[in-house]
């Protein structure tokens, strides 16, 4: 067992962390505002309302920024959310369709691929970027783009990921409130922070405490409804930045074939630790799934935890357990003595198929 005592050593944090997503975790509620006002101002053209459907183009954290936006927006509106994670269009992308190309670097090549293709066809299109061969392109072919400049890991910039599409749902008409619902999630978001930040102790800093019982585990994160896609960002910061196996379920779907492989292998089960993470405003079936997996859970002897969503708003729910996990994963990155920073092995992927022609 790591000490834990690390976490609260502002030098060891320093030397265990000095590509800084530490204060990465800590400026997300700053980032989520700045985004949100800036995206406010991309104007689109009025044809753009006259949709049926929305494509997402993108991988990794622009991926399940279009994941959060397609459950939110199917709270209250008719107009699906597709998100498309591969190198080719789908056949479905028409003129009733606005074509959303997301790329932090503007150089994913799935990304790029769809995209070229879909500059053949009628669809809406916009780009969402720093930069790269994705606006380049965008330009050359008068597609309009928000670009936003921001120094650090993508993952890293999850709120140049979803805070933007909100911005073109509220301007397209398809969202009511998104406006209050944001001013609500950076209050809450900021309020957590305040209690599981860098300079909380341990005693009182919950995230720190749940770093420390998942560190040595196999993580697997349990998610329902709009927490679905919380619970994925959770395992894939534990997999980018605390380097870690991690896996995430989904709820109650993970009732009909998880549920009931929970004992073996044994040795797998002994190192599992399960996080549930929680909403008072889910539906009260998916709460029962909740009880009785926890039980089940109990009775194989697998240890879990429970992290309550904050907030009254959905997005206000959904982004303080966004916080909470980022800093887990920070934490437990700090406990597993490696730096939470780079993604050497996705790097060396990127440059692998950039070789092969």
């Amino acid at each position: 067992m790591s000490d834990l005592r690390i976490l609260d050593d502002a030098e060891a944090r320093a030397r265990l962390d000095p590509g800084g997503m530490g204060a990465a975790v800590r400026d997300l509620p700053d980032q989520c505002r700045d985004a949100w006002e800036e995206a406010r101002r991309l104007e689109l053209p009025p044809a753009y309302r006259e949709i049926e459907r929305i494509v997402i183009l993108g991988m990794g954290g622009s991926a399940i920024a279009g994941d959060f936006l397609r459950l939110l927006l199917a709270r209250e509106c008719p107009v699906p959310v597709l998100n498309q994670r591969h190198y080719d269009l789908p056949p479905y992308v028409d003129d009733r369709t606005l074509l959303i190309a997301s790329s932090f670097s503007g150089n994913t090549e799935e990304t790029l691929s769809a995209f070229q293709q879909g500059l053949a066809t009628p669809a809406k299109k916009l780009v969402l970027t720093t930069g790269g061969r994705l606006l380049t392109t965008a330009r050359a072919n008068g597609v309009p783009a928000f670009v936003f400049q921001f120094r650090g890991e993508p993952r890293a910039a999850f709120g140049y990921g979803l805070m933007p599409l909100l911005a073109v749902a509220e301007t397209l008409g398809l969202m009511q409130g998104i406006a209050r619902d944001v001013d609500e999630t950076l209050s809450a978001m900021q309020s957590l922070r305040s209690r599981i930040g860098e300079e909380v102790p341990l005693a009182e800093n919950a995230a720190k405490q749940l770093a420390g019982r998942l560190t040595g585990r196999l993580p697997v994160i349990y998610g329902a409804e709009l927490l679905t896609e919380v619970a994925h960002r959770w395992k894939t910061q534990l997999n980018e930045s605390s380097k870690v196996w991690a896996f995430s379920e989904q709820l109650p779907e993970a009732n009909h074939n998880a549920l009931v492989s929970f004992v073996l292998p044994k040795e797998v089960a002994r190192l599992v630790f399960v996080v549930y993470l929680q909403s008072p405003d889910m539906h009260p079936r998916v709460a029962l799934h909740y009880e009785f997996s926890r039980k089940a859970l109990a009775e194989a002897g697998v240890e879990y935890t429970e992290v309550q969503a904050e907030g009254k708003s959905a997005l206000a729910q959904a982004m303080t357990s966004v916080l909470m996990g980022d800093y887990v994963s920070y934490y437990a990155a700090l406990l597993n003595g490696v730096d939470p920073t780079p993604t050497t092995e996705i790097d060396s992927l990127k440059a692998w198929l950039a070789r092969q022609k």
